[in-house]
C-alpha cells in the first residue's frame, strides 16, 4: 500500500513551513544553496590593506591653496632615473609605429 503523491506533497509543504525551508517539489534549480552561504565580500575586502595617504595625495590636496610639500623619496627616484638615462641604462622607448606596420620597410 503506497501513499498518494498529493498527500506526501502536503506533508513536505508543512515540513518546509515548520523548518523555514523552501518548498520545491519539482526540484527546480533556484540558487538557494548559494544564497544561504556567507557573504564573501567582507572577507575579500579585508584581504587587501587599506589605502594609506601618500605624499602625492597631500600635494594634490594642498596645491590649490598654494602650499608646498616636498617628496624626498619621489625626488630621489626621479634623480636615480635621470642618472640611469644619462648612462644609457634607462628603459627603452616605446615603439612609435602601429603594430600592423612591422614589415613595410
Amino acid at each position: 500500500m503506497s501513499v498518494p503523491r498529493a498527500r506526501l506533497l502536503d506533508l513536505v509543504k508543512a515540513q518546509c513551513q515548520l523548518f523555514s525551508t523552501t518548498f520545491n517539489p519539482e526540484g527546480v534549480r533556484t540558487g538557494n544553496k548559494i544564497l544561504r552561504q556567507r557573504l564573501r565580500g567582507p572577507a575579500l575586502a579585508a584581504y587587501y590593506p587599506r589605502k594609506m595617504v601618500t605624499i602625492r595625495d597631500l600635494q594634490a590636496e594642498f596645491a590649490p591653496l598654494g602650499l608646498w610639500t616636498e617628496d624626498e623619496k619621489g625626488d630621489d627616484r626621479l634623480d636615480y632615473i635621470a642618472a640611469r638615462k644619462a648612462r644609457g641604462k634607462g628603459t627603452p622607448k616605446k615603439k612609435s609605429t602601429p603594430p600592423g606596420n612591422k614589415n613595410k620597410k
